[in-house]
C-alpha cells in the first residue's frame, strides 16, 4: 500500500465525532487543555479579560448547585499568580447552536455565589464590534461578574498569530498549539467561518431595489448589524495571513457606545442603500474602507494616501502611480488639492498611467490628497458560496489589499544633507605678509631672566 494513503496520527482527531454534544465536549476540552499546556497561548486568551500572567489550569464540565438544581458549565479556567487568582466559567458552542440567555444567567449566578470574577462564551456568533455579546443577559447579574464572548474565528487567529508570529518558546508545545489550529480548520470541529447574513438580509436587499426601505424598518439594524459583524471577520481573517491585528476602525464614542454606530449605518443604508465599515492595518498607509452599495450591487474598497509635500502637481502624480505598477487597471484614482472645495479629479489607472495631468485639475493648487479605489460585484445570496455576498466581500477586501495597499508606502522627505566644506585657493608666497599687523597675536614679552642672560 502506497504511503500516500496512509493518515497521520493526530493529537485531537476529528474522527468518531458523533452528533452536536459530542462536538461541542471535544472542541471544549481541545481548546481548554491546549491553554493550560502552552503558556503562552493561554496568556493570549485569557490576558485582555484581566487574568494575571500565571500558571493557567482548566477543567471540564465541572458540577455546581445552585437552588435545588445542578448546573454543569462546559469548563472553567483558573489563573494563579502568587496570592491573586483569577477565575472563569467557560460556556462553548459549536456549529449553528447559538447561546441561551437563562442558561448564561444560570452561570453568572453560579459565578457570583462563587467569587468568581467572569463567565466566557465560545460560539460561532460574532457581534459587529470587540466588547459585545451576542446574547441580551439581566445586566444587574453583571455588577460583580464580567461577562465576556470570543468567537471561534478570534480564537482560531490568536491561534495561528501565537504559533506563526510571535513563538512559541518550547517547540514541544509549538507543535501541541499547531494539532490544535489543524483542529479547529477541519469542518468537523465546528469552528465554522461566518457563513450567515441572517433571516433580514433578504426582506432589506429586497426593499432596497423597490426603494421603499426606512430607517424604522424593524429588519434594517440587524442587517446592518451583520454587515459588521462581517467586516470584523474580514479583519480576522486578514490578520490571520498578516501576522497582526487587524480590527474594525471606530472612533472612541462608537467602542463606548456601540448604538451610535448602528444608527449611523441605519441611517446611510436607509438613505443612499450602502453600508461602509473601515479596517485598521499596523503599518499599511491607510485604513481600509469598504463600501456595499446593495442597489447597485458593488463593492468598493479604497484608502486615502496623503501626497508628497513637495515637487510639481505631475511630481505627486507619478510617486503614487510608481507604487501601482502592478495593479489592475480598472482602479480608480482620485485627487484633492488644498483648500479646495467640492469634488476632486478622478480617473482610472490605465489612462493617469499615460496622461498624469488627467487627474490634475488645477495645476496651480498644491495637490494633498489621493484616493485609491477598486469596485468589485456583489453577490446577493445571504449565505456562502458563488453568488453570495459573504464571499464577495472576503474576496474584495483580500484582493484589494494585495493588489493595492500591501505596494503603497507613506511619502518622506529626503533628509537633509551636510553642508561641504568651502574650498579656498592657495595664496601664493609672494603675496604673504611678513608685517607684525598680519600676526595673529603679538609676541609674549621676555621674562627678567630673559633680559639679564642677554
Amino acid at each position: 500500500m502506497a504511503e500516500e494513503s496512509w493518515h497521520a496520527a493526530r493529537l485531537i482527531p476529528t474522527s468518531g465525532i458523533n452528533g452536536a454534544d459530542e462536538q461541542e465536549r471535544r472542541a471544549t476540552s481541545a481548546l481548554l487543555a491546549v491553554m493550560s499546556a502552552v503558556r503562552e497561548f493561554g496568556r493570549a486568551l485569557t490576558q485582555p479579560y484581566g487574568a494575571p500572567a500565571g500558571t493557567v489550569q482548566t477543567f471540564i464540565e465541572v458540577p455546581f448547585t445552585l437552588g435545588d438544581g445542578k448546573s454543569f458549565p462546559d469548563g472553567l479556567i483558573r489563573v494563579a499568580r502568587g496570592q491573586r487568582q483569577w477565575t472563569a466559567l467557560v460556556e462553548v458552542k459549536t456549529g449553528t447552536n447559538e447561546l441561551q440567555a437563562e442558561q448564561l444567567e444560570r452561570y453568572l449566578d453560579i459565578a457570583k455565589e462563587q467569587g468568581f470574577d467572569a463567565l466566557i462564551t465560545i460560539s460561532n456568533e460574532i457581534p459587529p464590534m470587540a466588547g459585545q455579546h451576542p446574547t441580551r443577559v439581566d445586566k444587574r447579574k453583571l455588577k460583580k461578574v464580567a461577562l465576556h464572548h470570543i468567537p471561534w474565528s478570534e480564537v482560531l487567529t490568536v491561534a495561528v498569530l501565537q504559533k506563526e508570529y510571535r513563538g512559541v518558546a518550547d517547540p514541544d508545545q509549538a507543535w501541541i498549539l499547531g494539532e490544535l489550529i489543524r483542529y479547529l480548520e477541519h469542518p468537523k470541529s465546528g469552528a465554522l467561518e461566518f457563513s450567515d447574513m441572517g433571516p433580514s438580509w433578504v426582506p432589506v436587499r429586497e426593499s432596497v431595489s423597490a426603494g421603499t426601505l426606512r430607517p424604522t424598518d424593524a429588519t434594517v439594524p440587524e442587517a446592518a448589524g451583520r454587515f459588521d459583524a462581517l467586516v470584523r471577520y474580514a479583519g480576522l481573517r486578514l490578520g490571520r495571513q498578516l501576522g497582526t491585528d487587524v480590527v474594525p476602525a471606530l472612533t472612541r464614542r462608537e467602542q463606548t457606545e456601540p448604538l451610535v454606530r448602528t444608527q449611523a449605518l441605519v441611517g446611510q443604508l436607509a438613505t443612499t442603500s450602502t453600508m461602509t465599515a473601515s479596517l485598521r492595518i499596523p503599518g499599511a498607509v491607510g485604513t481600509l474602507s469598504v463600501t456595499a452599495d446593495l442597489r447597485a450591487a458593488r463593492i468598493t474598497c479604497h484608502v486615502d494616501v496623503e501626497a508628497p509635500r513637495e515637487g510639481r502637481p505631475t511630481t505627486r502624480v507619478n510617486w503614487l502611480v510608481r507604487q501601482l505598477r502592478d495593479a489592475p487597471e480598472t482602479v480608480r484614482l482620485e485627487s484633492w488639492a488644498a483648500h479646495a472645495r467640492g469634488a476632486g479629479s478622478a480617473e482610472l489607472l490605465r489612462v493617469v498611467r499615460d496622461n498624469p495631468a488627467a487627474l490634475i485639475g488645477d495645476p496651480a493648487k498644491e495637490l494633498r490628497t489621493f484616493r485609491v479605489a477598486l469596485t468589485s460585484t456583489a453577490g446577493t445570496k445571504r449565505g456562502r458560496g458563488r453568488g453570495a455576498f459573504i464571499d464577495s466581500v472576503l474576496d474584495a477586501i483580500d484582493d484589494f489589499y494585495a493588489q493595492v495597499i500591501q505596494n503603497l508606502k507613506p511619502w518622506m522627505p529626503a533628509p537633509p544633507r551636510m553642508r561641504a566644506a568651502e574650498e579656498t585657493e592657495p595664496v601664493a608666497a609672494a603675496l604673504v605678509s611678513t608685517a607684525l599687523s598680519s600676526q595673529d597675536a603679538p609676541e609674549p614679552a621676555a621674562s627678567a631672566v630673559e633680559q639679564g642672560a642677554a
